[in-house]
């Protein structure tokens, strides 16, 4: 066995990186990059090939990235502006990757979403940096499928999408101690596209706070798949002038929006000690498929509007479960 191997990226110096690949697996017991100085991307002239991924790491267990004094800049100005509906790249994939542990990553301006987590086990990110202008299309700060436990703790997201979206194949996802904002917020989904069978699980955020969002606690599904989300806690969430600061959206991108038929169920579903301001007056939005999601729960939540003065409200359509301690005030079916 080969003991563990480290990549330095070293401080004070800034590469030009073309498209760059990791494939394991490895033969040391652990690997390590140290990234110290500044990696930035191509811009879209002077891109080379597949447009998906910019840096992909797969098949690379007991991986541990350290970022303390280093950026990794994804160069996404001429890609927003240029190709708004073409293929874009994210900047850094993981694939397969278990154990993974990332520490004190800052990252910016990425073309598209900026991580993605694909068919990974046990990865931990801990006081993430990642940031790009409120405008920047697509620039999610996590996009997590088909993995599972999965912690994003103690970091900052500001981007131009959602700061985490979690997606089909997902379980035991744990989000904690994260400012989000501006952004959309932290979504499950969107689930069941094209018909598809997909399931989120075990989903639980916990001490976030939602500033300038275009939406807070998310729940995605589009009409005509099937499986489900269920098991999602979002708890002790501060909301500083949030749109949509919690929203069941189950006709999203809907062709025949309530139309009857199989839908990802959503079940199991908790808001608790949610205390802030909406930027709408529509605070609370539960637009349920006719089949209905069940069992709901909201315990000591607390949205104001941020226009004082004016009430907020909630609309619900088709949800069932209890509600206790809430404002805006409204009722769940049994």
């Amino acid at each position: 066995m080969s003991g563990p191997t480290t990549l330095l990226i070293p401080s004070g110096k800034v590469f030009f990186v073309k498209r760059l690949g990791f494939n394991g697996p490895c033969k040391a017991q652990s690997v390590g990059i140290q990234l110290a100085g500044k990696i930035v991307a191509p811009t879209i002239d002077a891109w080379v090939g597949d447009k998906g991924s910019w840096i992909v790491i797969s098949n690379v267990n007991g991986l541990t990235i350290d970022g303390q004094g280093g950026i990794i800049d994804g160069n996404g100005s001429s890609w927003w502006e240029n190709c708004k509906t073409c293929q874009r790249p994210t900047s850094l994939r993981f694939q397969n990757c278990n154990g993974l542990v990332v520490n004190s990553l800052s990252m910016t301006n990425s073309a598209q979403a900026h991580i993605s987590v694909s068919s990974c086990v046990g990865a931990k990110f801990s006081q993430m940096n990642i940031t790009a202008p409120e405008n920047s299309p697509n620039t999610d700060g996590f996009d997590i499928a088909g993995s599972k436990f999965i912690t994003i703790q103690d970091s900052t997201i500001a981007t131009g999408d959602d700061c985490i979206a979690i997606n089909g194949g997902s379980s035991n996802i744990n989000a904690t101690r994260l400012f989000c904002g501006p952004g959309h917020g932290i979504s499950v989904g969107s689930l069941g596209r094209n018909g598809a069978h997909e399931t989120v699980e075990e989903v639980y955020v916990y001490n976030c706070s939602f500033t300038g969002t275009t939406n807070g606690a998310r729940i995605k599904t589009v009409p005509g798949g099937s499986g489900y989300a269920r098991k999602i806690t979002f708890d002790q969430i501060i909301l500083n002038n949030a749109q949509n600061p919690i929203i069941i959206d189950q006709n999203y991108n809907a062709i025949a929006p309530n139309a009857v038929g199989q839908t990802v169920m959503v079940s199991e579903v908790t808001y608790r000690g949610f205390v802030g301001t909406s930027a709408k007056d529509l605070a609370i939005l539960l637009k349920c498929s006719t089949l209905g999601c069940f069992n709901i729960t909201f315990d000591n939540v607390d949205i104001v509007s941020s226009e004082p003065g004016k009430p907020a409200y909630a609309s619900v359509n088709n949800a069932h479960g209890t509600v206790t301690n809430t404002v805006p005030k409204f009722s769940l079916l049994s």
